[in-house]
């Protein structure tokens, strides 16, 4: 577990773009879940990642809140999916096909809307929490690849970092 202090949009954008230079080095690639409320940086996050990765330019990221999703052109491709209309109900098929592809970045805004019986194995929780200024968030990985994968992000998310617990 990484407790991070975003204190803006800036380094929140920033903390995108670390995550998408882990995931372009990794073979598998864990889901990323993202829980908070709105407005809480979950879509700003998103946006540094992709904006980071090839391809970024033919994408426009924008929170797929009414087409549940948005499939993203770069490399690695990018499934953005917002469950916030969804709460209580069944996800779409489409949800599970992308779960099942290691060489898709899989990211689900509003996943506390996701039965936990249905979360992958191998993901990365990101729990935003609105602070005093700015915001906290706790990375948590689920599975050892995810736990691999927040290892090798530790180290550049440093300035970042209030609390550790990678054991």
């Amino acid at each position: 577990m990484l407790k991070l202090r975003l204190e803006n949009a800036e380094a929140t954008l920033e903390m995108g773009q670390l995550m998408a230079k882990a995931l372009a080095e990794v073979a598998f690639r864990p889901a990323l879940l993202l829980q908070g409320d709105l407005g809480s940086g979950k879509t700003t996050f998103v946006r540094g990642l992709v904006e980071a990765l090839p391809g970024s330019e033919n994408a426009e990221v924008a929170s797929p809140s009414f087409n549940i999703f948005n499939v993203y052109p770069t490399e690695p491709q990018v499934a953005h999916f917002d469950l916030y209309r969804l709460e209580g109900m069944e996800p779409d098929e489409e949800l599970f096909d992308f779960l099942g592809d290691s060489t898709t970045v899989t990211v689900i805004e509003w996943a506390q809307f996701l039965n936990k019986d249905y979360w992958p194995n191998q993901a990365l929780s990101l729990q935003w929490s609105p602070e005093r200024n700015g915001r906290e968030l706790i990375v948590t990985p689920l599975g050892s690849k995810a736990q691999e994968l927040l290892e090798s992000l530790a180290p550049s998310l440093s300035k970042y970092t209030t609390e550790s617990d990678l054991t």
